[in-house]
């Protein structure tokens, strides 16, 4: 069933990765106003994952095995790689502090994320959050998505949202990136902006990837339902990646004007 899904999903896909939003990226200004808007999918990815944790292994005292070894192995790898990687300097760092510290070297300004997470730490309820908040609406929409899965706390559902949306998609759409940035800031200090996606490519491609998709076979077995439900909801994950990614390039558009590479 996953190669039937990924064939019905390549028409979004292909748009993602295709998306005219990489053509748009080709002054500081255009990568830091990329990087204001991607911040909040690099720290919502972490909502998803930590779902996963809580339903798929056991995360409370007393201790008791909890469903398959193969799916516990692959969250909490997944988790030790996305809280603790091995950042430029050699130093424990989770991949949502490289990217902000990639966002300051840049010059991207850090303002909306960290006042959104402060409004979170006070653990108001995270969709009065989203829905008061200032954020531009292809942000809003797409934090909505994310936790409209992750509190549906049906594990098929959140494991094709992590799956189809963000693991088994981030090679070949990080990579599109990656190749504007080599092209249009070779003299720039974007080397923290590079590892971070460096990172990502390599293991979602090599490792994480491939067991995810190994994990939404497990949690589905021979439910036609649920193969049914994560097939809408991979496709519910991409127009939604969609509509950011349009949102970020409407938004350069707006403040620096079109510039073709």
């Amino acid at each position: 069933m996953i190669k039937e899904i990924n064939e019905s999903l390549e028409p979004l896909t292909s748009q993602l990765i295709n998306h005219s939003l990489y053509k748009k990226i080709n002054t500081p200004e255009q990568l830091q106003i990329f990087m204001e808007h991607h911040v909040f999918a690099v720290w919502d990815f972490m909502s998803l994952l930590t779902a996963l944790q809580e339903i798929l292994t056991k995360t409370t005292i007393p201790w008791l095995p909890v469903g398959d070894p193969e799916t516990r192995y692959l969250i909490n790898e997944i988790v030790l790689a996305e809280e603790t990687d091995i950042n430029m300097q050699g130093k424990r760092q989770s991949h949502f502090e490289m990217y902000l510290d990639a966002m300051e070297t840049s010059g991207a300004s850090k303002k909306k994320i960290e006042e959104f997470l402060m409004q979170v730490s006070h653990g108001t309820d995270i969709f009065l959050i989203i829905a008061t908040s200032k954020l531009p609406i292809s942000i809003k929409q797409f934090l909505k998505h994310t936790f409209e899965v992750v509190y549906s706390r049906e594990p098929h559902k959140i494991a094709s949202a992590f799956t189809f949306g963000r693991e088994g998609l981030i090679p070949d759409m990080f990579s599109s990136i990656i190749e504007k940035v080599q092209q249009n800031f070779p003299e720039d200090d974007l080397s923290l902006f590079k590892y971070y996606f460096d990172r990502h490519i390599e293991l979602d491609g090599d490792e994480h990837g491939p067991m995810a998709f190994k994990m939404v076979e497990d949690l589905c077995g021979n439910d036609e339902r649920k193969w049914e439900e994560v097939k809408l909801t991979a496709e519910k994950s991409l127009k939604s990646r969609l509509e950011l990614w349009t949102g970020i390039e409407k938004e350069i558009e707006a403040k620096t004007g079109i510039e073709y590479a």
